[in-house]
């Protein structure tokens, strides 16, 4: 993976380690001898053109050379040969070369003039000549500030090439926060649509991390979004049933008479009682996902055992057998996985003929803890499989007493967990559920 945070580190440093290397080198490159000896134009070509004068035309046509160059550019020209005696008289005067020699004995470089020095080889008769240059301050300033241009312009061209990568950088870092904005208003406003970040979500970088993250979440709220309002209407779809039959039983008991409506306190009750185990469990589902504790330890094999002495509790005649491995921990909210086996187990006894058990399983399978209650029912229909474990869905045909959300609380207490519910028919005959819980909640399933 590219990592953002290495792209971004490395452009201020190249950005930080170019502008101070090209300062640097600017400010070292104009006050280098070899800069000013070959860029001034009163000196660039002087040794060449001196000594080809002096060779061809003699001392005075060399002579005038130097004092045509000192009356243009103010530059003070001696020329020396290789036994260090001057060859022309030159243009440098002797009490100017008195003042340097006593600031010179003094320790004193604060001279009104530069001192440059050249050699040059003649190439026709292999004299070596030695050039000593004297510039006064005010002109080698001038000529600077004239000669800027190029260096000035180098610079120029290096700061484009780094505003123009700056903003690349800058760009890529933008717009896929700009995109992440407009997928969280969209997500406010409940109109997400998890192709929006598809793109980003193909980078190979935090912000692809980021995007794929922010999709699941964004799946996983719309999700539960749509879930609460199908909740919601069912709920008052199942409401309506009840106070419905309610409203009738009261409206024939105040017309009926004294010995009819003592037949219709059983139907009331009885119609009260159904209200109130609907209205439970519905507030059971809604614990579920409003549940904030924190996790903690779970011992599987208590829980199994207190579960099971409930359900014998709850139908005596039917027979509840548990085959556990030892030692089942995980860590998690033990009131749901208890509900969640709850109503498996409740589930198993309304379809589980008398005479067979009911199977109970317990296992470790990988990182994850695999409970399954089996019945010997009739099962379901393939095509209602995957239905099952919806709000307040009964698959058609079935005749049990109940309204349809006990492994619709069961699958949430897996979800809750990180784990799923599986639900199938048994190869052998009858119906299993099968609750898969990883060891830490929270875990990738």
């Amino acid at each position: 993976m590219r990592s953002l945070f290495w792209r971004i580190l490395a452009s201020f440093w190249l950005a930080i380690a170019l502008v101070a290397g090209l300062s640097i080198l600017l400010g070292h490159m104009l006050n280098q001898d070899a800069w000013i000896l070959s860029r001034h134009p009163g000196l660039n070509t002087l040794a060449q053109q001196w000594t080809q004068l002096y060779e061809e035309n003699g001392e005075d046509a060399a002579q005038t050379l130097l004092e045509k160059r000192k009356r243009r550019y103010h530059i003070d020209v001696q020329v020396l040969n290789e036994s260090g005696d001057p060859v022309v008289r030159g243009t440098f005067p002797r009490r100017a070369a008195a003042f340097e020699a006593r600031q010179n004995d003094s320790n004193d470089r604060h001279l009104p003039w530069r001192r440059l020095t050249a050699e040059y080889t003649s190439p026709k008769t292999g004299e070596t000549y030695l050039l000593i240059y004297r510039i006064p301050h005010p002109e080698l300033d001038s000529w600077h500030r004239e000669s800027l241009l190029w260096p000035l312009s180098a610079l120029g061209i290096a700061l484009v090439v780094l505003t123009l990568f700056s903003l690349l950088v800058t760009l890529s870092i933008t717009r896929p926060l700009s995109r992440l904005r407009g997928a969280v208003h969209d997500l406010g406003q409940t109109t997400y649509q998890q192709n929006s970040l598809a793109r980003l979500a193909n980078r190979r970088d935090e912000f692809g991390v980021l995007a794929n993250d922010f999709n699941r979440m964004g799946a996983r709220l719309q999700s539960l979004i749509g879930s609460q309002r199908q909740l919601l209407r069912d709920v008052s779809h199942e409401l309506r049933s009840p106070l419905a039959r309610l409203r009738i039983a009261l409206a024939l008991a105040e017309r009926a008479g004294p010995e009819e409506r003592e037949k219709l306190w059983p139907r009331l009750t009885r119609e009260c009682d159904r209200l109130e185990a609907l209205i439970s469990e519905i507030l059971v589902l809604a614990r579920v996902d409003a549940d904030n504790a924190s996790a903690e330890a779970v011992d599987l094999n208590l829980l199994l055992g207190s579960a099971q002495r409930d359900a014998q509790l709850a139908s005596p005649d039917q027979q509840i057998r548990v085959e556990a491995e030892p030692n089942l921990q995980l860590k998690g909210w033990p009131t749901m996985i208890e509900r969640a086996l709850d109503n498996l187990l409740r589930n198993a006894q309304r379809f589980n003929p008398s005479g067979r058990p009911i199977e109970v399983l317990a296992r470790h399978q990988g990182e994850r803890i695999v409970l399954s209650v089996r019945d010997h029912g009739p099962g379901v229909d393939a095509e209602h499989l995957a239905q099952l474990g919806e709000p307040f869905y009964r698959a058609p045909g079935q005749t049990a007493p109940g309204h349809g959300l006990g492994l619709a609380i069961a699958r949430r207490a897996a979800e809750r967990h990180g784990g799923s519910l599986t639900l199938a028919n048994h190869p052998e005959g009858g119906f299993i559920a099968s609750l898969e819980l990883p060891l830490e909640p929270g875990a990738s399933t």
